[in-house]
C-alpha cells in the first residue's frame, strides 16, 4: 500500500535538460511546482493560503532582498531573489485558481509596460533621442506613468492614485513627490527645498516650545516630507539613506559600549557629559 500511495502523489517536475539552463525553463518549473503544492494531494499549508495571508511574506522577502543587497552578499542575494519570485508565483497561482489572471498574464503585463515606458530603447520616436541620461529616463518614465493614469478610468485618473498604503512613510513621501513633479509641481532647485526644510525646522521649534503635542506632530511630519522631497531632488532614496544612518549609528553605539566596558563601567552609570566625550572620540575613529 505504501508504494501505491507514493505512486499516487503528485511528482515534482524534473529540471529541464539544457546545456545552459534558461530562465524560462526554470520559471516554468517553478510555476508547475506551485501548481502541485496547491493541488488536492499537495501541501496542506500551501492550500490554506490566500493573497491576504501571503502579504506579510511578500514584504518579508522584499526586505530580505534589500538586506542582502546592502550587505553586499551576492551569493545570498541569489536565494533571496528566488524567494521573492516564488511569492509572486504563489500569488499568481491563487489568482489563476480564482479566474483572475495567470503567471503568464502577469509576465505579459510587465513585459509590455517595460517596452511602453522605454521608448528610447524600443521605438524610433524623435523625442526618444533626447533621452541620454539616467535622469532623463526617470523623468520620461514618470511622465509616461502620468499620461497612463490620465488615460485610465475617471476613478483612477488622479496623479496620486494607486500609491500602496503599505509603503513605509518615507518611501510613500518620495513617491508622492516624484508623481507631482512629473506633472510640473516641483521646486526649481534642490537649494529651494533646503530653504523649505529650514522653514519647517523653525515652525517645528515654535510648536515644541509653545504649542500642544499634536501641533508638534504635524510640523514634524511636514519636516520629514520636505526632507524626503530633498532626497528625491538629489536623486537619493530616503529610506535607503535612513537605513545607512541607522547602521552607522548602531555601529558607533556598539563601539561606545565597548569603550565604556573597557573602562570598567556601564553605559547607564556614566553621566551624559562623559558619554558625549566618548561618543565624539568614537565618531572621529569611524
Amino acid at each position: 500500500m505504501a508504494a501505491d500511495s507514493d505512486a499516487a502523489r503528485p511528482r515534482v517536475p524534473p529540471p529541464v535538460a539544457e546545456a545552459v539552463p534558461s530562465p524560462g525553463g526554470a520559471f516554468a518549473r517553478l510555476v508547475d511546482i506551485m501548481r502541485v503544492l496547491r493541488s488536492p494531494d499537495g501541501c496542506p499549508w500551501d492550500r490554506e493560503q490566500t493573497p491576504a495571508s501571503l502579504a506579510p511574506f511578500v514584504l518579508e522577502e522584499a526586505h530580505e532582498v534589500v538586506d542582502a543587497i546592502e550587505r553586499g552578499d551576492l551569493h545570498g542575494l541569489a536565494g533571496e531573489v528566488g524567494d521573492l519570485i516564488f511569492e509572486g508565483v504563489f500569488l499568481a497561482q491563487l489568482c489563476a485558481e480564482a479566474g483572475a489572471f495567470t503567471a503568464a498574464d502577469a509576465l505579459h503585463h510587465v513585459n509590455e509596460k517595460l517596452i511602453r515606458r522605454h521608448p528610447h530603447v524600443f521605438t524610433a520616436e524623435p523625442a526618444a533621442a533626447a533621452v541620454t541620461s539616467a535622469t532623463d529616463v526617470v523623468e520620461q518614465w514618470e511622465a509616461i506613468k502620468a499620461r497612463e493614469r490620465a488615460g485610465a478610468q475617471a476613478s483612477r485618473a488622479g496623479t496620486l492614485d494607486g500609491i500602496p498604503r503599505t509603503l513605509p512613510a518615507l518611501l510613500a513621501a518620495h513617491e508622492i513627490a516624484t508623481r507631482v513633479s512629473a506633472v510640473g509641481f516641483d521646486w526649481t532647485r534642490a537649494e529651494d527645498v533646503v530653504s523649505k526644510i529650514e522653514e519647517e525646522v523653525a515652525e517645528l521649534r515654535q510648536a515644541v516650545e509653545d504649542e500642544p503635542p499634536a501641533r508638534a506632530a504635524e510640523e514634524l511630519g511636514d519636516l520629514l516630507f520636505a526632507i524626503a522631497s530633498l532626497a528625491r531632488k538629489l536623486g537619493l532614496e530616503p529610506e535607503a539613506a535612513l537605513r545607512a544612518a541607522n547602521r552607522k549609528f548602531a555601529a558607533r553605539f556598539r563601539a561606545l559600549e565597548e569603550e565604556v566596558e573597557r573602562r570598567g563601567h556601564r553605559v547607564e552609570a556614566l553621566p551624559l557629559e562623559e558619554l558625549e566625550a566618548i561618543w565624539q572620540a568614537v565618531k572621529s575613529d569611524t
